[in-house]
C-alpha cells in the first residue's frame, strides 16, 4: 500500500487546483490548504511537515520546508521560485495545459485586428454602415495574408503555429535551437533576431522568464520590427525591456502591442496596482489584459490532473513527469 502524503496547497493560486482532487488521487492522503501569507503558526507547521507542496512561490523568508519530496508548481512558469530554497533531495516540477487557451487568446486578439466586429456593431447601433460591402473605404484586411513570428518554441508557440496555418498564414520562429515542423516555414536562432523580425507582421513573446530571457527583446530588436507589426506578450512581462517597449509604441516606432504578462502586478499587500511604472493605459496602440490568456476552465482541468498523476506517481515511487531540477 502506498503511503499517505501531506499535500499542502500554498496561496490563492494553488488553492484553485484543490476542489475534487481526491477523486484524482490514489490512496488517502493529508490535504491542507495555506494562505500565502502563512497566518498562523499551525500553517508555518503544516508547510515546514508537507511531503508535497502545491504553490508558486518558495522564498528564503518562507518557512522551510525540510520534508518536501516534491515543489509542483500548478503552472509552467516557476520565476517565483527560488530554487537554492529547496531542500536537496526534493523536486521541483511544472504544469502546462494552457497552450490551447493562449492559442485562442493570441488568434483572438489578432482576428479582431482584421475582423472589426465591435467597432461595426457599435456603428451599426447609430445607423452607420461604415463597413458596408462596396461602400469606399470599408476594405478590410486578412489575417492569412500575415506572417506571424513565434519566439520561442514551446507548448505555447507550437499550438499556435497550428492555428496559424489553419489561417493560412506564413509562420516563422526564433529559437535557441534549429525547427523542424511542417507547421514552421522558417526558423531562425535567437542571435539572428533583426532578421527575424524584420520580416514578421506580428511577433508573438512566448518564453519563460531566466536569466537569459530578461530583456532579450530589447531596443535593438524592437527597432528591427516593421513600422506597422504587432508585439504580443503572453510569455513573461520582462522578457521584452519595459523602457524600450514603452518608448516603441509611444513614438509609434511599432505598429501595437497586446500585452497579457506584465512588470508589476498585485500582491497580497496591494490588490490593484498599475501593470507597469509607465502609464502604458494612456496609449491608443495597446491592448491591455491582466494575465489571462491561459485562465480558463480546461487549463485548469488539465493542470489538476497533472498535479494529481505527479503525486501518484510520488507515492508509488514512479518517476516523475515536467521535473526541473
Amino acid at each position: 500500500m502506498s503511503p499517505a502524503l501531506k499535500i499542502v496547497f500554498h496561496g490563492e493560486n494553488a488553492a484553485n487546483f484543490r476542489p475534487g482532487l481526491e477523486d484524482l488521487l490514489q490512496g488517502s492522503h493529508q490535504i491542507v490548504t495555506l494562505s500565502q501569507g502563512f497566518e498562523g503558526p499551525e500553517d508555518r507547521a503544516h508547510f515546514e511537515t508537507a511531503d508535497v507542496v502545491v504553490g508558486v512561490t518558495l522564498t528564503k523568508e518562507m518557512p522551510y520546508p525540510g520534508k518536501m519530496q516534491l515543489l509542483q508548481a500548478p503552472a509552467a512558469g516557476t520565476d517565483g521560485i527560488q530554487r537554492d530554497c529547496l531542500p536537496p533531495h526534493a523536486k521541483l516540477a511544472n504544469c502546462f495545459g494552457h497552450e490551447n487557451a493562449i492559442a485562442e487568446y493570441v488568434m483572438a486578439a489578432l482576428l479582431l485586428r482584421h475582423v472589426p466586429l465591435l467597432e461595426a456593431d457599435s456603428a451599426l447601433r447609430k445607423k452607420e454602415w461604415r463597413f458596408f460591402a462596396g461602400r469606399p473605404g470599408a476594405l478590410r484586411t486578412e489575417l492569412g495574408t500575415q506572417t506571424l513570428g513565434l519566439i520561442g518554441f514551446g507548448h505555447i508557440a507550437k499550438t499556435l503555429a497550428q492555428r496559424a496555418k489553419a489561417f493560412g498564414m506564413r509562420v516563422v520562429v526564433a529559437n535557441r535551437s534549429d525547427v523542424t515542423s511542417s507547421e514552421v516555414d522558417q526558423s531562425f536562432k535567437l542571435d539572428e533576431l533583426h532578421a527575424f523580425m524584420q520580416i514578421c507582421d506580428t511577433v508573438v513573446v512566448t518564453l519563460p522568464l531566466t536569466d537569459n530571457t530578461r530583456g532579450l527583446i530589447d531596443a535593438k530588436a524592437l527597432a528591427g520590427m516593421q513600422s506597422h507589426a504587432v508585439l504580443v506578450n503572453v510569455g513573461r512581462g520582462p522578457v521584452i525591456d519595459e523602457t524600450a517597449l514603452y518608448q516603441a509604441l509611444q513614438t509609434q516606432r511599432i505598429g501595437a502591442a497586446i500585452i497579457d504578462t506584465w512588470y508589476q502586478y498585485p500582491s497580497t499587500d496591494h490588490a490593484t496596482c498599475a501593470p507597469s511604472q509607465f502609464d502604458f493605459a494612456a496609449l491608443s496602440n495597446v491592448l491591455m489584459t491582466p494575465h489571462m490568456s491561459g485562465w480558463t476552465e480546461g487549463t485548469v482541468k488539465r493542470r489538476k490532473q497533472c498535479i494529481a498523476d505527479n503525486v501518484n506517481r510520488l507515492s508509488q515511487g514512479l518517476p516523475l513527469r515536467n521535473v526541473l531540477n
